[in-house]
């Protein structure tokens, strides 16, 4: 056993000169130095070995466990300052953490969504209706006669000879005094379609909001108090308003409503002309006829209409030149809002 002892010491010695890897440092010692390796069965034998032999050999099994134990851990610290050091970077705490790129709200979404606003706190309901139309709701029932230019083949996108693009969201008023009965006070938000060339201040498809409040005892005063409302929380408190006479079919007396330049605050600028004002939206209080075609009785209710292109108003609250900037999805642009 002596002899045994002494050959798995050499042989212990030639695997310690073969370490390299980490794998072979685990290997060595589970097969030399573990609980089930070579030394832990030589010294669970020496019990079964006669009386007088069982000294001298645990003696030297201790010895050679001692001393391959020893070089072992002198073996395995070499092989690790051999090995190459991972540098780890110093993390600062206190910088700023980095922010994900988050998305928001397009320009023209924000608008709608403020003017909204602004019209629900005076009691306006949001009303919706569809982007196909029939000619009837676009034209015949807002008092558009035939010959009206808008009702021509270049000026309305055709889809048949009844059924087209609305040209504007004022369908959707028609569609709800057809199913309402007054008092009605709404805003119809929605996209409108206009074979229009496109250009800085035209697109043939953009963004309006109609506007109509019907009721007994409606009249002028009312459409004043309710744009000047408006305006003045939209475009800031100081912003003046006039109302310029007009004409609209479904409109009786009608207006073009302007406000004091955004950009000069009415001293003049090349934005408004050098006038000190900016069209906004026109407006009137609703005709007749147009109450005749919902079956309401002109004799007993009054209403005014107002409408408003989405682009516009960003436009002009904004300070943007060109209306395409909204449409080319240029991050650039968008991100700024």
């Amino acid at each position: 056993m002596k002899e045994e002892l002494l050959e798995l010491r050499q042989k212990a010695d030639k695997d310690l000169k073969e370490l390299r890897l980490p794998e072979d440092i685990e290997r060595f010692r589970v097969k030399y130095l573990g609980r089930k390796g070579l030394l832990s069965e030589f010294l669970s034998r020496i019990p079964s070995l006669p009386q007088e032999e069982r000294p001298v050999i645990g003696r030297l099994a201790n010895e050679i466990k001692v001393d391959i134990s020893k070089r072992f851990e002198e073996t395995t610290r070499a092989l690790g300052e051999k090995q190459p050091r991972t540098t780890i970077p110093i993390q600062d705490v206190s910088l700023p953490g980095r922010t994900p790129p988050i998305g928001h709200r397009h320009p023209l979404i924000q608008t709608i969504g403020d003017i909204k606003d602004i019209f629900a706190r005076m009691g306006f309901q949001v009303a919706f209706g569809p982007e196909v139309e029939l000619e009837y709701y676009n034209f015949e029932a807002l008092n558009i006669p035939l010959d009206h230019p808008s009702r021509d083949d270049f000026d309305t996108f055709y889809l048949d000879d009844e059924v087209l693009l609305r040209s504007q969201t004022s369908t959707v008023q028609i569609r709800v005094m057809q199913r309402q009965k007054p008092p009605i006070r709404i805003i119809a938000p929605g996209k409108v379609f206009r074979p229009d060339t496109v250009d800085a201040r035209h697109s043939f498809m953009f963004h309006q909001i109609e506007g109509l409040m019907v009721d007994e005892g409606v009249n002028f005063a009312h459409l004043k108090g309710v744009l000047t409302l408006f305006a003045r929380a939209y475009f800031g408190p100081d912003t003046r308003m006039r109302f310029r006479p007009s004409f609209f079919p479904f409109t009786e007396p009608s207006a073009e409503v302007e406000i004091s330049c955004t950009l000069c605050k009415g001293r003049g600028c090349s934005v408004c002309g050098s006038t000190g004002w900016l069209e906004i939206l026109g407006a009137g209080m609703v005709h007749p006829n147009v109450f005749k075609a919902v079956g309401y009785d002109a004799e007993k209710y009054t209403g005014f209409a107002f409408g408003m292109g989405i682009e516009r108003i960003a436009m002009l609250k904004y300070g943007i030149d060109d209306i395409r900037l909204f449409f080319e999805n240029d991050i650039r642009f968008l991100s700024q809002f």
